[in-house]
């Protein structure tokens, strides 16, 4: 890790930062509280640019940002609101996509340091794909660094040619927890029976109900578990336009599979899990991948995005749209307890080597200070 200021020497001004943000993901804008909170700590000032319920759902001010409420748009009026919480700024952090796009028209030229960080990338198909290329290659020309959350996002800002494109430390907030608690309450027993999987495997996933998350796939695969005695059950945490199309194809061929809509409670949902099933077409840094390497849950995921990279062994990969793949590899998993207990020490080791949020913090402290080195006194 190279050296990175904690805070301004004595009788220079604290750097000033914005951070911009749309309404964001929900990943996105944990990254920018835990971010605000420890880029504070170490003496920068930072004001956060985003909607007031941005705002209201995540409390960046707790963290000690100041707020300045931008609503996600590109139109005239909410720019100037963007250039005016700028205005004064020594540097320009955007988190995602069109806050990038945004934060570029705002700064218009301006001397003033963009570092662009990608979190995940946007699906889309036909005219709206190509205009979503078209953004990608505007922002990463007025980009100073462009961050990526992985190394495929990486890869893309560079194709689409940006000039500085860096690997980011990103950690998912909340610490590190390599071990399953004890369940002192018995709630892992009580959602068992809860759900109905007493005395049967139970396999979770989560996500939204979207095309692009792979659930046609998972229930393609479910067909070849019913083989199986007892037969496992597969649980889906989420919502989305897509359920009324699963729940009919689960009906029709009586798959055993519950979709169980929005949880509150999917951490405790997964630590409760025998497997853990993430088919999705891409995943960035998988919350629900990481949760269960944390959690000692045995992880069967697509080999895509960021998540050959986030697990290594610690999990078994399939290709992405491989029914049959992911079929046997579920049933690989319920019948070789051994190969589990394996997943499980070596999901322990993968997640103990994240990044932090304090190196997290300090990584991308260490970029800011590379890009304001030479920044004038007031």
């Amino acid at each position: 890790m190279s050296h990175v200021s904690s805070h301004p020497s004595p009788g220079a001004a604290p750097l000033r930062t914005v951070q911009v943000l749309g309404g964001g993901s929900a990943g996105s804008c944990a990254h920018v509280r835990s971010l605000a909170s420890g880029l504070v700590a170490r003496g920068v000032r930072v004001k956060v640019a985003a909607p007031d319920e941005t705002e209201q759902d995540h409390d960046f001010t707790g963290a000690g940002a100041e707020h300045a409420h931008v609503p996600r748009s590109s139109d005239p009026a909410s720019l100037t609101l963007l250039r005016d919480a700028c205005k004064d700024a020594d540097l320009v952090h955007a988190h995602g996509l069109h806050a990038s796009f945004r934060a570029a028209l705002a700064l218009g030229g301006r001397r003033t340091p963009l570092v662009v960080t990608w979190h995940h990338r946007t699906h889309a198909e036909g005219a709206r794909g190509h205009l979503l290329r078209l953004l990608e290659r505007q922002v990463v020309k007025s980009a100073t660094v462009v961050l990526g959350a992985t190394s495929d996002l990486v890869d893309r800002a560079r194709r689409r040619g940006a000039r500085d494109a860096r690997l980011a430390a990103v950690a998912l907030p909340g610490g590190p927890r390599t071990a399953r608690t004890d369940d002192t309450d018995g709630q892992g027993a009580k959602l068992r029976a809860e759900l109905g999987a007493t005395e049967r495997p139970l396999l979770v996933s989560a996500g939204a109900l979207e095309p692009h998350r792979g659930h046609d796939v998972l229930l393609d695969a479910s067909r070849a578990w019913c083989r199986l005695d007892p037969v496992p059950l597969l649980v889906v945490a989420g919502e989305g336009p897509l359920r009324p199309e699963l729940q009919r194809q689960i009906e029709d061929e009586d798959l055993p599979v519950r979709l169980i809509g929005h949880r509150d409670d999917e951490t405790a949902l997964l630590a409760a899990a025998d497997l853990a099933l993430l088919p999705s077409r891409w995943e960035p840094l998988s919350p629900l991948a990481q949760e269960a390497l944390r959690a000692r849950v045995p992880l069967v995921a697509t080999a895509v995005g960021g998540i050959p990279d986030l697990v290594g062994d610690a999990a078994e990969l399939v290709p992405y749209g491989n029914a049959r793949a992911l079929a046997d590899a579920v049933v690989r998993l319920l019948g070789d307890p051994g190969r589990r207990e394996l997943l499980r020490e070596k999901g322990a080791r993968q997640a103990a080597g994240w990044p932090t949020e304090d190196e997290t913090v300090a990584q991308v402290l260490s970029v800011y200070d590379e890009l304001t080195l030479l920044r004038p006194l007031p």
